[in-house]
């Protein structure tokens, strides 16, 4: 991944895009392709989002109706699927980080535009559910203004001179392709958040690549920095998956030492397209036992190369026998790292022991510890529904 070295270009302004770098519309859009292929018979594969990521609408619209063969025109593909999706709006969801960023630079008095291929009213109503985002951003800029939507630069030109900047002042953040070429030909610096998984190394062009908005460190581009971070931790909003545990691919125990309490993957696909892949930690309750400190990594475990992104938390007990089947329920509460490929299974080790320090020690703060009292976690199963 691209590292910006100390001596980058220092900015003044930051111009972002809206969905898949600001909100989860991903998500919400698969939803919604799943149900309206199965009429036709067919199945939406999230593999085929990144063919439409980035795309205005009639632009995706088309991917679409041409991957899937659909016999229907992009213009009726589109009149048909507009009111459900406007129906969804307001269960789009920021990513994570997203309100931490905005709320940052604004308390900064860093100036924002808001760059978007969506049609300018589009973007008005999504961000009318978010508290306060409105007036976040001094420009708002959809692609409906301009001749070209991204990766023509004008969109990202037009917002840098509504905000009375040079181009070379600006640093563009961006989830797609066609976003981080439009910022770099016109000449901006651009920090890539991807939105599709392992297809970072498409993303070359871009001056830095980072994991999440979370792991954005603004003081790289001369902005002020985040004063959030506790020891090696970050807070987040708390977050709660559970179910029973189940066997994972045996190499937890067996190759690195490290015994680990898989969760099934099933029914959590949305909590886990919503969480960027990377190292969590928080508390574990098992309905028999008692409740745990644990420290857990979401992802693909580039290492290994699975092929689906795996829950897997490390209860930091020493148990005398494993306890598949067990429900097990999980407070997340913090953030320690974005998920990292290793040279070697030694450094892998290395780093995972590291981040069991970091997460013991962080445990026992006022900040994390007072959610080791969370009534999910030894609550009974009916419940599960109040946290879904």
């Amino acid at each position: 991944m691209a590292k910006p070295s100390i001596s980058k270009k220092l900015v003044s302004c930051v111009i972002l895009d809206l969905d898949g770098t600001l909100l989860n519309t991903d998500g919400v859009v698969s939803e919604i392709l799943k149900g309206f292929l199965g009429k036709y018979g067919k199945q939406w594969d999230g593999r085929e989002a990144q063919k439409i990521i980035g795309k205005t609408p009639l632009e995706a619209a088309a991917a679409v109706v041409e991957e899937y063969g659909l016999p229907c025109g992009n213009d009726e593909f589109l009149a048909e699927l507009n009111p459900v999706f406007s129906a969804q709006l307001c269960n789009i969801k920021p990513l994570p980080g997203a309100n931490r960023l905005l709320k940052h630079l604004s308390g900064h008095g860093v100036p924002m535009a808001l760059a978007s291929n969506s049609p300018r009213g589009n973007i008005e109503s999504k961000i009318s559910y978010h508290q306060g985002w409105k007036d976040y951003f001094s420009v708002i800029i959809g692609g409906d203004e301009v001749t070209a939507g991204k990766p023509s630069p004008e969109i990202f030109l037009e917002a840098a001179k509504r905000l009375n900047r040079e181009p070379s002042s600006c640093l563009v953040i961006e989830d797609s392709i066609p976003g981080v070429t439009a910022g770099k030909a016109a000449g901006m610096e651009v920090v890539a958040v991807p939105s599709v998984p392992k297809q970072t190394h498409l993303y070359t062009p871009a001056d830095e690549v980072i994991n999440s908005l979370l792991d954005l460190q603004p003081e790289k581009w001369g902005l002020p920095p985040f004063q959030d971070w506790i020891e090696g931790t970050l807070p987040t909003e708390p977050w709660y998956i559970g179910g029973p545990v189940i066997k994972g691919f045996g190499r937890g125990s067996k190759v690195l030492g490290i015994p680990t309490a898989n969760l099934s993957t099933k029914g959590h696909w949305s909590l886990l397209s919503e969480h960027p892949s990377g190292v969590y930690f928080g508390w574990a309750g098992l309905s028999t036992r008692g409740v745990y400190k644990m420290v857990m990594s979401i992802g693909w475990n580039p290492y290994f190369n699975n092929t689906e992104k795996t829950i897997e938390p490390w209860l930091l007990h020493e148990f005398n026998e494993d306890f598949y089947g067990e429900e097990l329920r999980l407070v997340i509460v913090g953030y320690i790292r974005p998920e990292v490929n290793f040279s070697s299974l030694e450094s892998l080790i290395a780093k995972i022991q590291e981040d069991r320090r970091i997460a013991e020690r962080a445990l026992d703060l006022p900040v994390y510890s007072k959610h080791k009292d969370d009534p999910y976690l030894i609550s009974p199963l009916h419940s599960e529904s109040n946290h879904s």
